[in-house]
């Protein structure tokens, strides 16, 4: 699980409050502004996107808290396997092996080399599976900043209605002083809220779905690397090299210290 996402919403919350003060959070609570800034920036995601892309909002935090779920040093460590055995053997005693994977796009990867396709057409299929992957997240990240950009507009909405109505409440022989600090509160409070919800909540959330995004396009171009040199017959030790280079260096170092050193 990765903890630092909560752990930002923490912090965030926790240094806002004692920057308040605990006795002057009922100051911050003002259900008009709520429902202006909270009830229009939903209203208005509901007007931007699809049932489709709303509904999977649940599976995107959750996404956010999982950690990184591609394991690049052990997929590097599956493909020298699989080298190895294809050198010894041929690439059609892949076609076992392949069942044995459970990752989809990987098991995908390898039957199409043991299917004898062109590898020019291997890396065109699997890079346009990629492209059409980055394609979807993208979409998905700018649902959430355009929320991180909806939200203070709400707020400034609320501002102009706040100071609207403490403008026609300036009347003080209606009655209307009494409304002068509620309508006041409102225009500033909204502003608050936007704020927030931009900043703590919509754009950290899609910043890191655009790092879950590149963890999954190093751990899929890694795949397409390798089996393609697999398909070209290269020596297990060179395709391990080859795939470490793409790692980041800590990741590369770690590995080789692990004792992975194939031959």
């Amino acid at each position: 699980m990765d903890i630092t996402t909560p752990l930002g919403w923490i912090i965030a919350d926790v240094l806002i409050i004692i920057s308040i003060g605990v006795s002057n959070m009922v100051n911050f609570i003002d259900i008009p502004s709520v429902e202006i800034v909270v009830g229009g920036t939903i209203a208005a995601m509901i007007a931007c996107y699809p049932i489709r892309m709303l509904k999977d909002i649940p599976k995107h935090i959750s996404v956010c808290l999982r950690g990184n779920a591609y394991d690049v040093p052990k997929v590097v460590d599956q493909i020298v396997d699989l080298a190895t055995i294809a050198r010894a053997q041929g690439l059609l005693a892949l076609e076992e092996k392949a069942n044995e994977i459970e990752d989809p796009f990987f098991k995908q990867s390898v039957l199409m080399i043991v299917d004898a396709n062109d590898p020019d057409r291997v890396r065109y299929l699997l890079e346009r599976q990629v492209d059409d992957m980055a394609s979807r997240h993208g979409e998905v990240q700018g649902m959430y900043l355009k929320g991180s950009a909806l939200a203070p507009a709400f707020g400034m909405i609320g501002t102009l209605v706040g100071l609207i109505n403490m403008l026609k409440s300036m009347d003080m022989s209606g009655g209307g002083a009494s409304d002068l600090g509620q309508s006041m509160g409102t225009a500033l409070i909204t502003t608050f809220y936007g704020s927030f919800l931009s900043n703590v909540l919509f754009h950290p959330i899609a910043q890191k779905l655009s790092v879950r995004e590149n963890e999954e396009e190093l751990y899929c171009y890694t795949i397409i690397e390798g089996v393609i040199a697999i398909q070209a017959g290269e020596n297990p030790k060179y395709i391990r090299e080859h795939l470490l280079s793409s790692l980041k260096q800590k990741d590369s170092t770690k590995l080789i210290e692990q004792g992975g050193g194939g031959s």
